[in-house]
């Protein structure tokens, strides 16, 4: 990182464009990537957006693998190209099941894209991934995998698993800035963004941010951003520091303190730990009170949970240990803030017995 002696918030000086392609590449180090990394310039659902809008056309097929909102919004932003999607909706909150996507890719037609997300943030399932592109690589299908949450919360190895497009944000289990993100793109990716006549001069544009890798890796297209450029790099030297290794064991240990705290304390997870992901842990609630009430009642202890949501409404609480927040202080606050909820909101809890577990899983 630089000296600051400068204002972060005025006279920023520009970020050097030869710094662009250094991050590229520690981005592709944290992915287990050793083919292309482009950078976008703005939070991580236009650099989601913008490998929809490229790879979109007429003719192209899809199955859309929807276990919430983005992955809605992801065949959407493919139909609005021409392209023709299948959507396979998980049940509410829970992961997707890998006998429906097989059962789906044998239905017929051929699929060309099959687009899935790895980790939920919103409801804390974890995805099948390796099984997902298994199925997926057999028959030839190119794979795009929203990572944007669980970059740095779990493994991702970009090329043993074969993931063709990945897109991450930083903002998330890195602890970085939110209004950058990164994208790795394969070559039998770029052979399909590139197919046809793809579009340009658009934010939308992957064909743009090739030119960038064709040129050298010089200048990225559009004006810099350098706060964000700055933090992201700031964030990359923590987690390098840390050791990337460590900072996925940080979080499975806040995710299985969290899980041994909830039970301890009497309240059931949603998700069983092996489809559960490192990120966050949803609560189904008793029969009362509204999720809106509860929040509320841990607010006035100065902890924030906040309602889970997936693919349709559920009466689910999330209890958020994602980067920062993946530390003993938060998991411990996180549970017994939940505790104190459901016993100020008349049910019983043990919030001693669930202070002691999570010491106890910190302990070992």
């Amino acid at each position: 990182m630089f000296d600051l002696g400068w204002n972060p918030l005025l006279g920023t000086p520009s970020y050097p464009a030869e710094r662009y392609a250094m991050l590229a590449d520690t981005i592709g180090r944290i992915l287990r990537c050793r083919g292309d990394v482009v950078l976008v310039q703005a939070e991580a659902v236009v650099a989601l957006e913008a490998v929809a809008a490229s790879l979109a056309r007429p003719g192209l097929s899809a199955l859309n693998l929807v276990t919430s909102a983005y992955g809605g919004w992801f065949g959407q932003w493919l139909r609005r190209g021409g392209a023709s999607v299948r959507n396979l909706v998980a049940e509410p909150g829970l992961p997707i099941e890998i006998d429906a996507v097989a059962e789906a890719l044998d239905a017929g037609p051929h699929i060309d894209v099959l687009a899935v997300v790895h980790a939920e943030s919103a409801s804390g399932i974890l995805n099948p991934l390796p099984e997902i592109l298994a199925l997926a690589h057999a028959r030839g299908i190119v794979t795009v995998v929203d990572a944007v949450a669980s970059v740095g919360g779990h493994r991702i190895d970009v090329d043993d698993l074969g993931i063709d497009i990945a897109v991450i944000g930083p903002q998330k289990a890195l602890g970085g800035p939110a209004g950058v993100s990164a994208l790795s793109v394969s070559q039998r990716a770029w052979h399909l963004v590139l197919k046809g006549g793809a579009a340009r001069d658009s934010i939308l544009s992957l064909a743009d941010l090739k030119g960038w890798i064709d040129d050298g890796r010089r200048i990225l297209p559009g004006t810099p951003a350098p706060l964000e450029f700055f933090a992201l790099e700031a964030a990359l030297d923590r987690i390098e520091a840390e050791g990337l290794e460590n900072v996925v064991a940080r979080h499975a240990l806040a995710a299985s303190a969290t899980r041994a705290g909830l039970a301890a304390l009497g309240a059931p997870v949603w998700v069983p730990a092996a489809k559960a992901s490192n990120l966050v842990t949803a609560v189904p609630l008793p029969e009362a009170p509204e999720p809106a009430s509860l929040i509320a009642a841990a607010g006035r202890l100065g902890v924030e949970l906040t309602e889970a949501v997936g693919t349709a409404p559920a009466r689910l609480v999330r209890l958020n240990h994602t980067g920062p927040r993946a530390a003993f202080q938060t998991v411990l606050s996180n549970v017994v803030g939940y505790g104190a909820a459901l016993r100020q909101t008349g049910h019983p809890a043990d919030i001693s017995a669930a202070a002691e577990a999570i010491s106890a899983a910190y302990s070992r």
